[in-house]
């Protein structure tokens, strides 16, 4: 019977077995290369780390590159946490005129072309003094996010019953005290499922800072990486690209990994209450 068992389960094993290597060949691939000599690399002769030594010197250097994403990130996973988190909690449990409208107008955005909202949000930052702003690209990395991160928390919310909060009510807890002390542990997977998605967003970013940054000392890593790739006569610098791909994938590697049962747990919330 275990023979019949296995055998009937092994189509599944194939299948999960054949998409994990097409997904991870790439990521493998990019660590293999940004080791391995390659012409017109920094890495030129048997196996080494001369294109992460190249990237580690470039301009204002690689930590500071990491730096300036990690603020960047930071920040745009704090403000779309808490924005998410009030406004999750208040389109599902108050009633008030045009809700629904509102939220449906949240999530127009996402109908919206991302680059085609660049050009006025860089008149709209210049006018307000942050432009070349590592705070005024958060500010617009967290715009893109909230449609995603509202839906997300409502049916988060919706998905937890609503006598949880009556009982906290009936104990003298004001919306506030209940939200922090009795709803925010139930919806904690969904809002973790929410900061994975802004920080991968904002730490993989290019298109936005290309736009928005100007002074290369403030730039997040993906828009140095791209600036270092160009070589004279326009060649192409593969192997510290390479370097930075393998740079760039594992903060979010290992944060995936170590928060991934509360990614599951966050849309299965949803799934369940749809």
């Amino acid at each position: 019977m275990r023979f019949v068992k296995n055998l009937t389960r092994t189509p599944y094993y194939v299948l999960t077995g054949g998409l994990a290597i097409i997904f991870l060949f790439p990521l493998v691939w990019s660590a293999f290369a940004s080791v391995s000599a390659q012409g017109g690399t920094s890495q030129t002769d048997g196996f080494g780390f001369g294109n992460y030594l190249k990237l580690l010197e470039y301009d204002a250097g690689l930590g500071q590159f990491i730096l300036n994403s990690l603020i960047v990130s930071g920040l745009t996973v704090a403000m779309t946490l808490v924005i998410s988190l009030l406004g999750g909690y208040a389109f599902a449990r108050f009633t008030f005129p045009g809700k629904n409208a509102l939220f449906l107008l949240v999530l127009a955005i996402l109908m919206v072309p991302y680059a085609s909202l660049l050009v006025p949000l860089y008149v709209l930052l210049g006018n307000i003094g942050l432009v070349d702003s590592l705070v005024g690209l958060s500010l617009v990395l967290t715009m893109y996010q909230l449609p995603f991160s509202l839906f997300m928390m409502r049916i988060s919310f919706e998905a937890v019953p609503a006598e949880l909060e009556e009982s906290a009510m009936v104990d003298g807890c004001n919306s506030f005290s209940a939200l922090m002390r009795i709803l925010l542990p139930a919806v904690q997977p969904g809002l973790i499922t929410v900061g994975l998605f802004a920080f991968f967003a904002a730490w993989n970013d290019f298109i936005a800072p290309l736009i928005l940054i100007n002074d290369s000392a403030k730039s997040p890593l993906p828009l140095a990486v791209a600036n270092l790739r160009q070589q004279a006569m326009g060649a192409v610098d593969y192997g510290v690209t390479e370097a930075g791909v393998v740079v760039l994938a594992i903060p979010c590697i290992v944060l995936f990994l170590a928060l991934q049962r509360f990614y599951i747990r966050g849309f299965m919330s949803g799934a369940l209450k749809g």
